[in-house]
């Protein structure tokens, strides 16, 4: 019974941590990565689909997204979704080829950007924690059942919070490996 209640928490806590990473990727560094593109969505045949299942998109460079849409309709539709979402871009348009130069961050950006960072990584903190509350009450009502001794609840307990030592301190490797990325000009 323990033995579950410990996987099912890692496993949470696992997904925490990859769900942190997910939010960083989106998050510009300064180079052109196809995941800031992710969030996308355009409309096409009267359903709003990712801008992925539409288009290729790649990093032509350092500073350049280029999208090619599968179809030549959608070349207009794709612009105006890079045109109107929040990411402050320019698409360019050269035929069937959308080409999307990134500015360069300002300093004042990245600051702000590693703030983001920052409370990303303290969302993912908090929620690793309260898994690790959730683990050690299930510890706690199994006591309380008889189902376990005291000493099981203990060590469990002190099995539990090792877990979320070590998924803390991902956490914090993750984050400072992102702060760098922002911060580096």
């Amino acid at each position: 019974m323990v033995k579950e209640i410990i996987e099912d928490a890692k496993s949470r806590m696992t997904k925490s941590i990859q769900s942190l990473e997910g939010n960083f990727s989106k998050i510009r560094a300064g180079r052109a990565h196809p995941s800031l593109l992710e969030q996308i969505s355009v409309e096409y045949y009267g359903a709003q689909v990712p801008l992925s299942q539409v288009s290729n998109i790649n990093a032509e460079d350092s500073r350049t997204l280029k999208v090619a849409p599968w179809e030549k309709d959608m070349v207009g539709p794709i612009e105006k979704a890079i045109l109107t979402s929040d990411l402050g871009l320019n698409p360019t348009t050269m035929g069937q080829i959308i080409r999307i130069p990134l500015p360069p961050l300002t300093e004042e950006r990245r600051k702000e950007l590693a703030r983001v960072v920052k409370d990303e990584a303290e969302n993912s903190k908090i929620a690793i924690r309260n898994i690790r509350r959730d683990a050690i009450s299930d510890f706690r009502e199994l006591l309380k059942e008889k189902e376990i001794s005291e000493d099981e609840s203990h060590r469990a307990e002190e099995d539990m919070q090792k877990i979320t030592d070590q998924h803390i301190d991902l956490i914090d490797k993750s984050l400072n490996d992102k702060e760098n990325s922002l911060l580096e000009i």
